[in-house]
């Protein structure tokens, strides 16, 4: 079927969403950013804490007060089965509309789902001193704070572009939208929400997720793979209580030692390459191809993006090099291949702490990024097994996983949605649409792929070049977010 082009004004259309960014968003994400809406692995006290509902409720509210017409909304809350609350989940529905003013369109067709998520990662150290996670500050059309980005502007975007169909007189389809609240924590509340939803979901053609990356500023770029995550807390423990370095060191094997050990179970330590081959996937044709055209777009911007630490050792400066400076090799370093990294440390005293005492014991904090393809559950199982059996002098090795999400590789593109991004690419940035692959994982889109394989995904986002988020000084680049949602209403108005 081809798409049918839209009577779009796309100068007016940029100048309406620029306006509704300026007057309602823009406050509303400094409301948002204040609150330390913490996702439930780093607020374990979450429910009295109360961040998540405020934040939630924030959301709600703002929906409600756009007066849509047929708007439906509701905060769902659903318990575990031992009673405990899960994480509260934002639902709203949107009828179609024909375009013309107190004309409903048919209730059939398919329906586009847009996504989003409001829980934030922890607060991290090393923010500028005139900058902070919880402290909204704009500069340079920078908006700082911690989730302004990742993604809490999604909700506020979504319904903009809502707002911007009809004040267009463009037709749509039936839209939902689906705000969850832990997302960062693996999304382990969502999966039941998705199932008691299933009938109101309707046939799913296009899914709207706002919570990925792209390449530079410049243009549209649509996430082709997320990679998938298992993470846990390795353990190892060598005696009940600290000793005396003088008295058992050369005897008593240290913890971190054998830590070193079992990490060369699992990784080349000069590359960085994974051992197990059951951790790695093929890297489709396709993928490839489209990794080679995104190099020829970004150069060496692929790897320079980062704020690499600098030196001045002998005389000479220079900075930390990437483990490689190929632009399509480092891609698929960060997309298709798997890696591990170490993300938090315990059974360390602090330096100014640190007496001469043999440690007990030692505990590392995993994060092993997966290709998109591979089963992160079977991928979880493998390395509890791979680390704990048979370990070094006998000492007591567990492993205690903590998440498992497989990836997503995206559908084949159809004619209309190709057509679709171009154009709004062009529209709004005077550039073609570009793809990407994205290092990190977002669990619905895999639940979402199984559930409607035949639903076009147009995972996008405004996490670009040092925006740096879940770290310090974390920015949404305004323009570019003004420009997004304007591209998401000239997709939505050529969905057939």
């Amino acid at each position: 079927m081809n798409a049918r082009i839209p009577a779009l004004d796309s100068q007016s259309l940029a100048a309406l969403v620029e306006e509704r960014w300026r007057a309602s968003i823009v406050p509303e994400l400094q409301r948002y950013i204040a609150v330390p809406a913490k996702s439930p692995a780093f607020d374990p006290a979450w429910a009295e804490h109360g961040y998540l509902d405020a934040v939630l409720r924030q959301a709600a509210d703002w929906v409600q007060a756009q007066r849509i017409d047929g708007l439906t909304l509701e905060i769902l809350r659903l318990q575990t089965p031992d009673g405990q609350p899960r994480t509260p989940v934002l639902f709203f529905e949107i009828p179609a509309s024909s375009g013309c003013e107190g004309s409903p369109a048919p209730a059939s067709g398919e329906t586009v789902l847009m996504y989003g998520h409001l829980d934030k990662q922890p607060e991290f150290s090393g923010w500028r001193s005139d900058l902070g996670p919880w402290t909204p500050r704009i500069i340079d059309d920078k908006l700082y704070g911690r989730g302004g980005a990742d993604d809490g502007y999604a909700v506020y975007a979504s319904i903009t572009a809502v707002q911007a169909l009809r004040a267009q007189g463009v037709a749509h389809p039936r839209i939902v939208g689906l705000i969850e609240t832990c997302e960062e924590s693996g999304s382990h509340d969502l999966l039941p929400y998705v199932d008691a939803l299933k009938p109101r979901l309707g046939q799913v053609g296009l899914v709207i997720c706002l919570d990925s990356g792209a390449g530079n500023y410049d243009q549209l770029w649509l996430t082709t793979s997320l990679r998938g995550v298992a993470s846990g807390v390795l353990k190892v423990e060598v005696l009940t209580e600290g000793i005396h370095s003088g008295d058992s060191s050369g005897l008593v094997p240290s913890s971190f030692r054998i830590m070193r050990q079992l990490f060369d179970r699992l990784e080349d330590s000069a590359s960085g390459e994974l051992l197990p081959r059951a951790f790695h996937g093929e890297i489709p044709a396709l993928r490839l191809e489209q990794a080679r055209a995104t190099a020829a777009i970004l150069g060496d911007e692929v790897w320079r993006r980062f704020p690499w630490a600098h030196h001045d050792c002998g005389g000479s400066s220079g900075f930390t090099l990437p483990t490689t400076t190929d632009p399509v090799e480092a891609l698929l370093r960060r997309t298709w291949r798997p890696t591990l990294s170490v993300t938090g440390a315990d059974g360390f005293p602090s330096l100014a702490n640190a007496g001469n005492v043999l440690r007990p014991w030692s505990a590392f904090k995993l994060s092993l990024r997966l290709p998109p393809t591979v089963d992160a559950g079977q991928a979880v199982q493998q390395l509890k097994t791979l680390l704990e059996d048979n370990a070094p002098y006998q000492a007591k090795v567990t492993f205690e996983p903590e998440g498992a999400a497989t990836g997503w590789d995206a559908p084949a593109t159809t004619p209309w949605f190709e057509q679709a991004l171009q154009a709004a690419s062009q529209a709004h940035y005077g550039a073609p649409c570009a793809t990407l692959g994205q290092g990190g994982t977002i669990p619905l889109m895999n639940m979402l792929s199984q559930g409607f394989p035949k639903a076009q995904m147009m995972v996008c986002g405004v996490l670009g070049p040092r925006s740096n988020a879940h770290g310090p000084n974390e920015f949404l680049h305004l323009p570019y977010a003004q420009r997004l949602t304007a591209a998401v209403v000239e997709v939505i108005a050529r969905m057939p």
